[in-house]
């Protein structure tokens, strides 16, 4: 957010992948999360290498934004788990962020972290093994100076720990013999071979570069995603018929904080963070500007279907909400990336006068 200055999410509700990919390339530079529902989109390729999945990947790098798969799981925890990580889809290996409706209990919000637990110590990683041997050449006899030659290998793929777990070794191998100087006494070690080791996915579209790409189409300053923390927990929605509770929205709330590893905030309509440690982040959908930066006197319209819409201004400084998710107000614009860039701007001037 900090390095986009943007606090913007795009509901990408597309009906086509084409569509998808080039909404996603276009509007990625003012967002920094790109909402999707997969299984709206025809033509959705589910090859994990060169799949839509990792093209999306191949864009969030280039543009710094994350994938968030508004996919809503609501069953028993046997089932979200399953839906999570198998199926053609494999949400887990190319959404950066998921999000849970807990209407089955918070049992689905423990089930969902322990799948991305067991699936991470699972998944096949590549051992990247570094050799580098020294060994004296031979002019360094006639300077008595130390030279030494060096090479570099990559070895071997097996099952690894998981992404968060770097295993690094360094290795001395005791002197392999001894040459004289022109003073005749011995000297220097002849070989010495360091070994450093370290852990990397093979497969995953979310850990590695699987598409060629080259490193300048990468966003400056922002990293891939860590694995650890990837859910959003649905606690408040923004239709005027909405049958989620106070009740509710606070066992979602407790639910949170229990798995502060795994949880990173909230769907919501106002920041939820109450007590002294939390830190979670807050994401509100029913977004939107009038045109042209104009005033409504009755408020912006709905959209005739039980959403309703409050300005950037009225959700981040007012209700105290961290990123807004706006959808058709940009879809629909003429020039998209003009609209998002508008909304970008509003947004965040809104995020900088409340935390200022």
């Amino acid at each position: 957010m900090d390095l986009k200055a943007s606090n913007l999410c795009l509901s990408a509700d597309v009906s086509s992948a084409r569509e998808l990919l080039g909404l996603a390339d276009r509007v990625g530079p003012s967002i920094v999360i790109l909402k999707t529902h997969h299984d709206l989109v025809a033509g959705w390729d589910n090859n994990s290498q060169t799949g839509t999945g990792a093209k999306l990947g191949q864009l969030a790098r280039k543009h710094g934004f994350l994938i968030f798969e508004d996919r809503k799981f609501g069953d028993i925890g046997n089932t979200v788990q399953l839906q999570y990580t198998s199926g053609s889809a494999r949400i887990i290996e190319w959404a950066n962020i998921v999000n849970v409706n807990m209407i089955s209990g918070k049992s689905s919000v423990s089930a969902l972290a322990d799948a991305a637990v067991r699936w991470r110590e699972r998944y096949p990683y590549e051992v990247k093994t570094s050799v580098t041997v020294g060994t004296p050449r031979s002019e360094s006899f006639d300077d008595q100076e130390d030279g030494f030659e060096e090479r570099h290998e990559t070895i071997g793929t097996l099952p690894g720990p998981g992404p968060s777990a770097s295993t690094h070794g360094s290795l001395e191998q005791p002197p392999a013999g001894y040459f004289r100087g022109n003073d005749g006494r011995k000297g220097s070690i002849v070989s010495i071979t360091t070994v450093t080791q370290h852990f990397e996915s093979a497969d995953s579209p979310r850990l590695s570069k699987n598409i060629n790409e080259p490193d300048e189409v990468v966003f400056q300053g922002i990293e891939e995603a860590p694995m650890d923390r990837g859910l959003l927990i649905l606690a408040q929605m923004s239709t005027s018929d909405c049958l989620m509770t106070p009740e509710y929205t606070q066992a979602c709330v407790e639910a949170a904080r229990a798995h502060k590893s795994f949880v990173m905030g909230f769907i919501c309509q106002e920041n939820l963070n109450s007590d002294p440690e939390d830190n979670f982040i807050s994401i509100t959908p029913g977004c939107q500007l009038p045109p042209d930066d104009e005033e409504m006197e009755n408020g912006i319209p709905g959209d005739g279907m039980g959403q309703q819409y409050n300005t950037p201004q009225k959700l981040i400084e007012s209700r105290g909400v961290d990123i807004v998710i706006v959808g058709r107000g940009i879809l629909t614009a003429g020039d998209q990336q003009a609209e998002a860039e508008r909304y970008r701007r509003k947004a965040w001037k809104a995020y900088l006068s409340r935390i200022h």
